[in-house]
């Protein structure tokens, strides 16, 4: 089963996670037939695929989760037998100006996305064989822990405090009820906080990153002590892979990256690799020279604590010991290595633009 050759559906197979995804996969599945489907909102970008649309990997499709009449196409036209799911919208701020958008997508885009494999893949009442649908979640459906609250693990009760999160709840509640009432071939998986290359700029570490550059304040909610475990993109879509091939229907995994640490550290950390990156490189002050570490200075004069996020949890952790049991998986980054890898993509110096 999981060495054979499948057809996938990734959807936001053009965001941060899913176009590594999509590379990762690509590379270690060449005959498998891949099709992607992204919205390309604002979060989206065809152009990390386009090596991928070159060489012929991969089929690239513009549209909606929501068209449920297209996902059905899709499915049919290119014989899938395995849905990745990762669309979403996922930025928690936007989530608190705009919730309703977050709804439409997280939570009524998934159950398109089920309907349109049960039509599909249930045939006289019984399930193709092979056929997989798995769903993309986040750490943040468990809600907040206290300093001493053991690490979330798949048995964690939901308690969602965002809109974003409740969404993400919603969408996984959808498909934990298509698995029972249905035995809907699916699984399940709940990341901690991803970072690497190709990220959006307005998340946490290509902000720090790119504001340090230019010489921008470094905005740090509240008192700056959130904790958050910190999850390579790469080694996260190696996790998602290790599910989909080799994973019991039904079957949940958290993924972290046992990297746990207070917010305003990791800014600190940040600003501390720029200025060593400037100061080993010189030609790096005449590229910004609206940074600090250009005129010899350190960016960590830039942090500038704001007033707190409504509602923000205080912190998140992950125990992966289930996924490092049963699929073998563990992270192949620290968190000093990949951040530091993250810096050079974004100075333009080193690390790699690759997906997987």
């Amino acid at each position: 089963m999981a060495d054979r050759m499948r057809s996938l559906l990734i959807t936001g197979g053009a965001g941060f996670i899913g176009s590594h995804f999509t590379h990762h996969w690509t590379g270690a599945h060449p005959g498998d037939r891949v099709v992607v489907l992204d919205a390309l909102t604002y979060a989206g970008r065809r152009d990390l695929l386009a090596p991928l649309e070159a060489r012929g990997a991969i089929t690239f499709v513009h549209g909606d989760i929501l068209d449920g009449a297209l996902v059905a196409r899709l499915l049919a036209d290119h014989a899938v037998d395995t849905v990745v799911h990762f669309a979403a919208e996922s930025h928690v701020d936007r989530s608190i100006v705009d919730p309703m958008a977050f709804v439409r997508t997280n939570v009524l885009g998934t159950q398109v996305l089920l309907d349109a494999c049960r039509a599909a893949w249930r045939v006289d009442g019984r399930w193709r064989d092979g056929v997989r649908f798995h769903h993309v979640s986040t750490d943040e459906v468990f809600g907040a822990l206290r300093p001493d609250d053991p690490p979330f693990r798949e048995t964690t009760p939901y308690a969602p405090n965002s809109p974003y999160s409740a969404s993400k709840a919603g969408s996984d509640l959808l498909v934990r009820a298509a698995i029972h009432t249905h035995g809907m071939p699916a699984t399940l998986s709940w990341c901690s906080n991803n970072y690497g290359p190709w990220q959006v700029a307005e998340k946490l570490i290509p902000l720090m990153i790119t504001h340090a550059l230019h010489g921008k304040p470094l905005p740090v909610y509240g008192d700056g002590q959130q904790v958050r475990d910190w999850l390579h993109v790469r080694d996260h879509c190696a996790a998602v892979a290790a599910i989909v091939r080799g994973a019991e229907p039904g079957e949940g995994f958290v993924v972290g990256g046992r990297s746990e640490v207070v917010n305003l550290h990791l800014v600190r950390q940040l600003c501390a690799l720029v200025d060593e990156a400037f100061a080993a490189d010189p030609a790096l002050a005449a590229r910004y020279p609206e940074c600090p570490a250009a005129r010899g200075g350190r960016c960590d004069s830039l942090i500038a604590f704001v007033t707190d996020r409504p509602g923000h949890d205080r912190r998140y952790a992950i125990d992966p010991a289930h996924i490092e049991a049963r699929l073998g998986f563990r992270p192949r980054h620290t968190l000093e290595s990949g951040l530091r890898e993250t810096v050079g993509y974004y100075l333009g110096v080193g690390g790699s633009g690759g997906g997987a």
